[in-house]
C-alpha cells in the first residue's frame, strides 16, 4: 500500500471502503453509545433515546454509555411516554443526574423541550424533514435548535444543542442524524427516518475523524468547525455521493481503534 499522502482518490476510496466494512457491523455497537437506543423497538423511543444519548456523547465512551443508560432508567425505560405525559412533579425524579456540564436542570429542560417538539411540531423528524435542503441538513439543525428552545427555557441549556450557523461542526447532532437516517443493512444505524436521505448527511467531525481526515488529505482546515465540516463533506461526497457518512466508521475506527 502506498503511503497515505500519495494515495489517489481511487486508492483512498478502496482503503476507506475496506475500513467501513470492518467497522460498520453489529460488533461496533458493543462499545458505542448507539447501543442505548438499540434497547428500544418503537420509533419514538429510539429517536428520543438516541437524541438524549447523542447530547451527552462527549468524553469517556464508557461514561457516556453508563450515564445514557441512567437517563433511560430515570425515564422509566419508556422515554416517549415519559416525555409526553410527565408532570413537573415527575421531573423531580431526574434530580442528581449529571454528565460533565449536562446536569439535572438541563435534563429536565430537555424533557420539557422534547414534549414541546412532539406536541407542537409533530416530532423531531418532522422538523428536520421540513427544513432539510437537497444536499445538507445543516440549516435544519439551526431551525431545530430554534424550535427546541422557542418556549420558556433555561438559557444555560442552549449550549447543549449546537448551531452550525454559529460555526459549530455540530458533531453530536450530526452523529444522531446518521443514526436516524442512514440504513446500513448491517444493524448499526437505524434508518427509521424515511423522509430524509443519507446523501444529505454530514460526517460527525471530532478529534478522531478530523485527525484522520487530515492525515489522509481529505481535510486541510485545522479547526473542527462548520467550515471544516463543509470541506470534509465535499471530499466524502466525491467518494460516495449517496452515502458519504458511511466513512465516519472508517475515520473514527482508524483514529479510535487503530491509532492510525
Amino acid at each position: 500500500m502506498p503511503t497515505v499522502d500519495l494515495l489517489n482518490i481511487k486508492e483512498l476510496k478502496e482503503f476507506l471502503d475496506q475500513k467501513v466494512l470492518l467497522y460498520n457491523n453489529p460488533k461496533f455497537i458493543e462499545s458505542d453509545p448507539i447501543q442505548v437506543p438499540h434497547q428500544f423497538s418503537r420509533k419514538e423511543d429510539i429517536e428520543i433515546a438516541g437524541f438524549l444519548t447523542a447530547t451527552i456523547a462527549w468524553g469517556n465512551r464508557k461514561s457516556i454509555i453508563n450515564n445514557a443508560n441512567k437517563m433511560m432508567h430515570l425515564l422509566d425505560h419508556a422515554p416517549h411516554d415519559f416525555v409526553l405525559n410527565h408532570s413537573e412533579n415527575d421531573l423531580k425524579t431526574l434530580k442528581g443526574f449529571v454528565h460533565r456540564t449536562f446536569n439535572e436542570h438541563d435534563f429536565q429542560q430537555f424533557v420539557r423541550s422534547l414534549k414541546h417538539i412532539y406536541s407542537k411540531h409533530n416530532g423531531i423528524e418532522a422538523i428536520f424533514s421540513k427544513y432539510a435542503e437537497p444536499n445538507t441538513i445543516q440549516f435544519a439543525i439551526h431551525k431545530f435548535k430554534s424550535a427546541f428552545f422557542e418556549g420558556k427555557h433555561l438559557e444555560r441549556s442552549e449550549k447543549h444543542v449546537s448551531d452550525p450557523f454559529k460555526n459549530s461542526a455540530a458533531k453530536r447532532i450530526n452523529m444522531y442524524l446518521r443514526w436516524m437516517v442512514r440504513d446500513d443493512n448491517s444493524g448499526v444505524d437505524f434508518g427509521i427516518w424515511k423522509s430524509l436521505s443519507p446523501s444529505q448527511l454530514s460526517c460527525p467531525l471530532d478529534v478522531h475523524s478530523g485527525g484522520i481526515a487530515r492525515k489522509l488529505g481529505l481535510l486541510k482546515r485545522k479547526q473542527n468547525d462548520a467550515k471544516a465540516l463543509a470541506e470534509l463533506d465535499k471530499a466524502l461526497r466525491i467518494m460516495d455521493p449517496k452515502d458519504p457518512v458511511k466513512y465516519d466508521f472508517a475515520l473514527f475506527g482508524l483514529g479510535a481503534f487503530e491509532k492510525f
